[in-house]
């Protein structure tokens, strides 16, 4: 019985000790996580402004893109020269797609992780015939380990991502996507991540970045407004579409980052809970076993004596 109690008492020690680190770490992504989530709000009025300014810009081309494709749906001759075109505007046959894959360094963050791989397996499983139709871009260790150990097309991996991310470190992972994207490695780029909904709740997103594609001349306020620029609108264009592209892939990453961080606080909640359950539990057994062996020694106390008597 002695013994018991020892392991018991063993038992308790260990999980209050592995609860007072699950409980740190807790508060540290909660701190993190708030970090980020002001980062992130400030950022959006930034990328607002940066796809406003884009979208006036590429007004003029965004209306040859859309008249060249309704005269090649009646059937009229498409001339390529009449309009200069920007290449990350330019949509081309899909030969091959690429996908960045969004995804931790690190584990602790519940099923944030597996949530995205099965998504991109099931992807990959719906939407293409052959593993030599696609390409992979992995940001975050996770994912680049996951795709390896399989022997899947990876193209390219990038570690280390910071808790807080900066735009010096999405400019590597920009620059190489449209640099994959100008060359013909794939025709068409996936960003795909957990999009952060609230503290307890992320959703799994697959956006498309490039071409860009997105971009709608109506939600320009006033159209008539005309930027001065220097060498010409086509120039600037060509310098700020890659700009633009980064700012869609680090709000990404931010987004992703969020969910990751809410997704460590929310884990380590559980971990933490968990472990003052089994505490609570162990003391009551604890307890229950002291009461009997002190029973059990009363007894022989008292049988004692009445023998001596």
């Amino acid at each position: 019985m002695a013994e018991s109690l020892m392991d018991i008492k063993r038992q308790i020690a260990s999980t209050k000790k592995t609860g007072q680190i699950t409980q740190a770490m807790q508060m540290v992504s909660g701190a993190k996580l708030s970090q980020i989530e002001k980062r992130a709000g400030a950022y959006q009025v930034y990328a607002s402004k940066v796809r406003e300014i884009v979208t006036h810009l590429a007004a003029a081309q965004l209306l040859e893109i859309e008249r060249q494709q309704t005269e090649a749906l009646e059937g009229a001759e498409v001339s390529a020269e009449r309009l200069q075109i920007a290449n990350l505007l330019q949509e081309r046959p899909i030969k091959k797609t690429g996908y960045l894959v969004i995804t931790s360094d690190r584990g602790l963050v519940g099923a944030y992780n597996s949530t995205i791989l099965k998504a991109m397996m099931q992807m990959f499983v719906d939407d293409h015939k052959h593993k030599d139709d696609y390409v992979i871009m992995a940001v975050g260790g996770t994912g680049a380990d996951f795709f390896k150990s399989r022997g899947m097309n990876l193209a390219y991996e990038y570690r280390g991502v910071s808790d807080i991310p900066t735009f010096d470190e999405v400019r590597e992972i920009v620059r190489t996507a449209v640099t994959m994207f100008d060359n013909g490695v794939f025709d068409e780029l996936y960003v795909c991540y957990n999009h952060h909904v609230n503290s307890l709740t992320s959703a799994f997103r697959a956006e498309k970045m490039l071409p860009i594609t997105d971009l709608d001349v109506s939600e320009v306020a006033d159209t008539n407004i005309e930027y001065l620029t220097e060498p010409d609108p086509d120039a600037v264009l060509e310098a700020i579409l890659p700009q633009y592209a980064e700012s869609l892939i680090f709000g990404a990453i931010m987004d992703a980052k969020t969910a990751e961080h809410a997704a460590s606080t929310t884990a380590m909640k559980s971990a933490t809970d968990n472990a003052n359950d089994l505490i609570s539990r162990l003391s009551v057994t604890y307890n229950r076993a002291r009461q009997a062996q002190i029973t059990t020694e009363i007894t022989e106390i008292v049988g004692g004596a009445t023998a001596l008597e």
